[in-house]
């Protein structure tokens, strides 16, 4: 008895034996070739993105290699803006981990976001979270302030880590690392802390959106946007504005 469409799209939804498949290709029917040619097609994507994936794990196997086992990523976000802290991110995960899709956090949407988050903080060994307020950039400067943060997100880890992965970053700390250009599209490890980090953040500048009206912190994350720049011309400096920063200081 002859499949209908309705039952092979059925089949095809739910991993069939490649014998299965192979058959469906002596079916003439246009609906199935279609059904057909959506498969492979997404077969070759899925195939794409594991090894894309697996590419992730190039310098913590490496690394495991040379007998180190708690490979720690770094990263941090808000360097850039106007307001709210720089906030780093330290994290630990196991050898095997099911995060397929992770990548930097600036390249994933809100919900990939949130959802990667809940991966990563049930999956990892240890996660720390560093942070410097704006009073202690405007004195140290921000780079300082960023490395400060890392250090304190490796200070609360649970576990202490035998080898650092930064992103384009060196920490004066007695520990061996790492340093990689584009580190969080690199490594598993990095881009984890780097999605640690964002949403801390971003939660944050959510709660100072209520305590600070009228700067749109809720979408702008503390930026320089329009509607920015517009708050601080109409309401003025914020305790959490950093005034080391050019376009602050001219509303002063």
């Amino acid at each position: 008895m002859t499949q209908s469409i309705r039952e092979i799209k059925t089949m095809l939804n739910n991993a069939p034996e490649p014998h299965l498949v192979k058959m469906l290709e002596q079916d003439h029917r246009k609906g199935v070739q279609q059904l057909l040619d959506r498969y492979y097609k997404k077969q070759r994507q899925y195939k794409q993105d594991k090894e894309t994936y697996e590419e992730k794990f190039k310098y913590e196997r490496l690394i495991r290699l040379e007998g180190y086992q708690r490979i720690c990523g770094i990263d941090e976000v808000g360097r850039g803006p106007l307001a709210g802290p720089v906030v780093a991110a330290a994290v630990i995960l196991p050898e095997s981990c099911d995060l397929m899709g992770l990548t930097d956090s600036k390249k994933l949407s809100l919900t990939k976001r949130e959802y990667y988050f809940e991966a990563i903080t049930e999956q990892a060994l240890a996660i720390g979270v560093g942070l410097v307020e704006p009073a202690i950039i405007d004195e140290i400067n921000i780079l300082e302030a960023s490395k400060s943060a890392m250090l304190q997100a490796i200070d609360k880890l649970s576990l202490t880590p035998d080898y650092l992965l930064l992103d384009a970053i060196d920490l004066t700390i007695d520990i061996p690392q790492q340093s990689l250009i584009k580190g969080d599209l690199k490594s598993i490890s990095i881009a984890a802390a780097s999605v640690i980090a964002k949403v801390t953040r971003d939660n944050m500048m959510k709660a100072y959106d209520f305590t600070y009206p009228g700067y749109d912190f809720i979408n702008n994350q503390g930026y320089g946007t329009k509607k920015h720049l517009h708050g601080l011309e109409t309401y003025g400096v914020t305790p959490i504005h950093r005034r080391s920063f050019a376009p602050v200081k001219g509303y002063l």
